[in-house]
């Protein structure tokens, strides 16, 4: 089977051409268009393109999966894993972990451009994003934005806080959740913003995607004269609403129980000189050239976490995806 054309879609910059990959963060002040994938644990993929136009993705077939997912932690082990979390938060060692699990299908090695296709009709997301680039295809439909740049202004906006489409009111935890997450992004974009110039534009935003509303949040700041992409990414990934807070206890956390994500949490998006749109790389599908194609899922824990509830809210953020995919969740 052939592979896949190599190229990047998001937001309707279509990129093609693709003359240089590299793993060097430096390059990306160069002012060529860079496509960008930088996993969880901080594997960056770096694709330079020079033919970039505005243009619909464009449409490919899609035949469903068909067999059961396969996830990396059974219900009984999740619970296990979100107890433990809420032993840690007891004894004081940190305040909120985001616990995730992946699913994993066999799978024929074609393109992903198909789901993409699909996910674009059936789970149209705002920062939707496909790169296909040798040894990683992702097809994503993330609502989440990590970073928004133009020029010296910086923005994020992270999601903490998930109920059914159906409900209107979030809880008490869900807004404190949110809360730590926004009070860690405005600690990770102090160390690349001037001084009193972070700011939290809104707080507590609801916003409603296929089968879910969400709680958002932003934060703005204006970067320091001189700043390089390398210094903004080293600053702020992983991003604090897929690793938790403090990030450094909570990252030790993950690694223990979780091991690698891959680019799964990561971020996915574009940069361009003193632009970029760079999204946490959930609701995401990906394959690394194997057998296999992975998706991620989780939810964030806090001391006010009922362990059966945080696995029923891993399992409705990906009931609607593998639906689009195929296959048994």
């Amino acid at each position: 089977m052939s592979a896949p054309v190599a190229q990047m879609w998001m937001g309707g910059i279509h990129a093609t051409n693709c003359v240089e990959i590299t793993e060097d963060a430096s390059r990306l002040d160069d002012g060529s268009f860079w496509a960008i994938s930088v996993s969880f644990e901080g594997r960056a993929r770096f694709a330079r393109f020079t033919d970039i136009a505005e243009s619909e993705f464009p449409s490919h077939d899609w035949s469903p999966l068909s067999s059961r997912w396969q996830t990396s932690h059974s219900q009984s082990d999740y619970i296990s894993y979100v107890t433990k979390i809420r032993e840690a938060i007891a004894s004081g060692g940190v305040y909120q972990v985001n616990a995730c699990r992946e699913l994993s299908h066999p799978f024929d090695g074609r393109s992903l451009s198909g789901l993409f296709s699909q996910l674009l009709h059936r789970n149209p997301a705002q920062f939707s994003f496909y790169l296909s680039i040798d040894g990683l295809e992702i097809a994503s439909a993330s609502p989440e934005r990590f970073i928004s740049r133009q020029g010296a202004r910086i923005l994020t906006s992270p999601i903490k806080g998930t109920i059914r489409s159906d409900q209107n009111v979030f809880g008490d935890k869900d807004e404190a959740e949110n809360l730590m997450i926004v009070d860690l992004m405005r600690n990770d974009l102090g160390r690349i913003c001037e001084a009193g110039s972070i700011h939290v534009g809104e707080l507590f935003r609801h916003e409603k995607h296929p089968g879910i509303t969400h709680l958002v949040s932003d934060v703005e700041g204006r970067l320091k004269d001189g700043i390089s992409w390398s210094e903004i990414l080293k600053a702020t990934m992983p991003p604090g609403s897929v690793s938790g807070a403090p990030k450094s206890a909570a990252l030790s956390i993950i690694e223990a129980n979780e091991g690698v994500r891959g680019p799964y949490c990561g971020t996915l998006g574009w940069i361009h000189g003193d632009r970029a749109e760079l999204s946490v790389a959930i609701r995401t599908f990906w394959s690394e050239g194997g057998s296999t194609i992975r998706f991620g899922t989780g939810a964030g824990i806090t001391w006010g976490s009922d362990p059966a509830a945080e696995w029923e809210e891993t399992q409705l953020k990906a009931r609607h995806l593998i639906s689009i995919a195929g296959g048994e969740l």
